[in-house]
């Protein structure tokens, strides 16, 4: 009797057990509804003046685009073309994304996805900026017009991001990158599933004082708050 008393014990642990790891993905897609769909700075509204920035997104990843030099603030000095194997002179936009080391630097496309750089998106790793000079926003999806102290917040707030070496420089990682214009660079934190590139974006945009979701680990917990920008063909290299 002592011993069908304890595997039904055992039984029902493992039971709970199982049921726990089951409903975990569940809460997770919970709180990111949640998250997506409760506002911050929620008294932000769209100035008719500004200055334009862009979000990319390929779906499961949003990038920042920032012209190169405006508000008196040029990208220029920190990021410097010479970091890159070949800027075309026409890119006077730059991108900017975050991501877990490991994953950003070699999953070149989504095919080359391994198990163990789903882990490391899972469970965390040491983060890194991605940084493309373009030369038009063409492929962006969505729009937001920022006032200058708006825009100005949200350029500090990415500089405040990269890790810098005595110089006062971004650390630039020895990596090729994607194609000739972009770069990886290391930044500061780390990157993980509660803290991923889609929420680092909305933790920027909110450090500018832009209205965002609060907690948006999907891009389209992200995106569907601002004007939708209509792509338009890119200018000649």
């Amino acid at each position: 009797m002592a011993r069908r008393r304890g595997k039904g014990k055992s039984r029902k642990w493992v039971g709970r057990a199982l049921a726990l790891l089951l409903a975990l993905p569940a809460f997770y897609l919970l709180a990111a509804l949640i998250g997506s769909l409760v506002p911050v700075n929620r008294n932000w509204r769209e100035p008719a003046e500004g200055t334009t920035i862009y979000l990319a997104d390929n779906g499961i990843h949003v990038d920042i685009l920032m012209p190169l030099n405006a508000q008196g603030l040029d990208w220029g000095p920190l990021i410097p073309r010479s970091d890159f194997a070949a800027v075309s002179a026409n890119a006077g936009w730059i991108a900017f994304g975050s991501g877990e080391q490991r994953v950003y630097l070699n999953t070149p496309t989504w095919w080359d996805l391994t198990p163990r750089t789903i882990w490391s998106a899972l469970t965390g790793g040491k983060r890194v900026l991605h940084v493309e000079y373009v030369p038009s926003p063409y492929y962006a999806v969505r729009q937001i017009r920022l006032r200058p102290q708006e825009y100005r917040r949200l350029w500090a707030a990415i500089r405040a991001d990269f890790a810098l070496d005595p110089r006062g420089l971004p650390q630039r990682i020895d990596h090729p990158g994607y194609g000739p214009s972009d770069a990886f660079y290391r930044a500061t934190g780390r990157e993980n599933m509660f803290r991923t590139c889609n929420s680092w974006a909305a933790g920027r945009l909110r450090l500018a004082g832009v209205k965002t979701s609060l907690w948006p680990p999907f891009v389209s917990g992200l995106v569907w708050r601002y004007r939708r920008h209509s792509p338009l063909k890119p200018l000649g290299d």
